[in-house]
């Protein structure tokens, strides 16, 4: 992730006793985000309310993810997850202030 990338989050709640079919029904939509120009995805299930997800992509544009997310590959596996989660499902826009990482000393000692 890099300073001004556009990052959307969608909140998921899976419904009661379904969680586990949630998650292998929504991985591979998630992980379609590649296909529409995401150079980012990832999709998180919480610890502590297993019934809590939540899908990261990053999208240069506002476009890129309209193409994606009203495609007709994931119009229908919104349709073939109906009932696995709760609606409403909206999208968060967030813009990239900063971020670090920690690199292994072997690695600090190449760069410098």
């Amino acid at each position: 992730m890099r300073a001004d990338e556009k990052v959307v989050t969608i909140l998921w709640h899976a419904t009661p006793f379904r969680g586990d079919k949630f998650e292998d029904a929504w991985r591979p939509a998630a992980e379609a985000a590649l296909d529409y120009g995401a150079t980012f995805w990832a999709f998180f299930r919480s610890n502590d309310d297993p019934l809590d997800f939540t899908q990261i992509a990053i999208f240069r544009d506002k476009q890129e993810w309209d193409r994606y997310w009203y495609s007709e590959e994931l119009s229908q596996a919104r349709a073939e997850a109906s009932g696995l989660y709760e609606v409403p499902v909206l999208p968060i826009w967030h813009r990239v202030v900063d971020t670090g990482e920690v690199k292994e000393v072997a690695q600090a000692e190449l760069d410098a």
